[in-house]
């Protein structure tokens, strides 16, 4: 006589059969977006079974994100004479979570394709974003001395490359000159190449092959995107610290700021270096406190943690080589356009994840999503959003 499961142990088993019946994409398979909605799901929720990760650990203390008098419901606006609205973004853009905190409360806070709560969501390049705010945290304890140094003063390893004679600003705003190619689904790419090298798993394989590639131009003259960049970012960071990237995370930020859960960061390999330009995975709300955070000016309970305006610096538009380059220190500043998002800086990594920090509207907004391709496949046009919920705010 076959025994009645329990609510709870059907639910358990519902759960396991879910995990196991979506398996998380491999990295080619990431890049090249050969990934069904459902593969790409478990890929974002669970990317520290993709490469090996170090935690970062939380504090013993959670900063509280109290809900505000009055919800957010909804929100409308066009782009080129076409209308939308909050469900549209949602729906189109394949958003998994969104957080909007308006004076530091939540005015809007929304899972969907199966997230919660305590999910760990991939944000890929945002890394970059708190990569470069550990530099600045660097600069404020007297580990790095100046943005002007070499990078050969805190990664000797890097002596006699094409990268001898960079400096620190001339990483952070992707101006080495060093020859890279980002084109993600291109096997030929330097992008793919170094995957491969990450593919094998042995330690230093990421500074060995940007050590090796040739110079396209002289320092601090061209603007280039690179997340190569970013991996001797992180080598900078391990020299200029002596500590590991997730280690000092944890001490100047995750912990004092009071993030809820832990973090995970992917490393080059077992034990290795962190991944600087990506593979940081945090819950919605963790990163929604990283947001407050920027939006306060890098002060937590009244201590400083990096150089006063150091955001509105990184998040500014730059020149370089005499030309304007809409890009500052590893930070998106957001395009011309409407007024309301003026001195509105963000995070932006590939598959639709978003940190949108507008200091002047005291306005925090992370979007996590689960798009098709790394890049080109978003419907609704981010920054159009965050205006609107902006003057929604107001």
């Amino acid at each position: 006589m076959l025994r009645r499961m329990t609510t709870a142990a059907f639910q358990f088993c519902l759960t396991v059969s879910a995990l196991f019946a979506q398996q998380p994409a491999t990295p080619l398979q990431m890049c090249d977006g050969a990934m069904s909605p459902g593969v790409a799901v478990a890929t974002f929720e669970h990317s520290d079974m993709i490469f090996p990760v170090r935690v970062v650990p939380r504090g013993a203390s959670v900063h509280p994100l109290p809900a505000a008098p009055q919800p957010l419901k909804n929100v409308q606006f066009e782009i080129k004479d076409k209308k939308y609205d909050l469900f549209d973004y949602m729906a189109l853009n394949r958003v998994a979570g969104l957080l909007i905190l308006k004076d530091g409360k939540i005015v809007l806070e929304d899972y969907e394709l199966g997230a919660g709560p305590e999910t760990r969501w991939a944000s890929f390049s945002m890394a970059k974003s708190i990569s470069s705010t550990l530099v600045a945290a660097a600069l404020q304890d007297g580990s790095i001395a100046s943005l002007d140094d070499q990078l050969t003063k805190y990664a000797p390893a890097f002596k006699g490359s094409a990268y001898d004679g960079v400096t620190v600003r001339n990483l952070l705003q992707m101006s080495s000159g060093v020859k890279w190619d980002e084109t993600y689904t291109d096997p030929r790419s330097d992008a793919r190449k170094i995957l491969d090298e990450q593919l094998l798993q042995k330690p230093g394989t990421v500074v060995r092959y940007m050590s090796a590639l040739p110079r396209a131009a002289k320092p601090g003259s061209v603007w280039h995107y690179s997340t190569g960049e970013t991996y001797v970012v992180g080598a900078l960071l391990e020299g200029a610290t002596h500590r590991p990237l997730a280690d000092y995370l944890s001490e100047k930020i995750w912990k004092p700021a009071g993030m809820e859960s832990s973090a995970t960061w992917w490393l080059d390999a077992p034990n290795g270096l962190e991944l600087a330009g990506t593979g940081i995975s945090a819950t919605l709300r963790d990163y929604g406190r990283f947001g407050l955070f920027v939006q306060q000016d890098g002060v937590i309970d009244g201590k400083r943690i990096v150089p006063r305006g150091w955001f509105q610096e990184a998040g500014s538009p730059k020149i370089i080589g005499g030309k304007p380059v809409n890009y500052g220190y590893l930070w998106w500043p957001l395009p011309e356009g409407d007024p309301v998002n003026r001195g509105a800086l963000q995070a932006v990594g590939i598959f639709g994840q978003h940190m949108y920090i507008n200091p002047a509207q005291k306005l925090v907004i992370v979007v996590l999503s689960a798009r098709p391709k790394p890049t080109g496949a978003t419907v609704v046009e981010d920054s159009a959003f965050f205006a609107a919920v902006a003057h929604a705010l107001q």
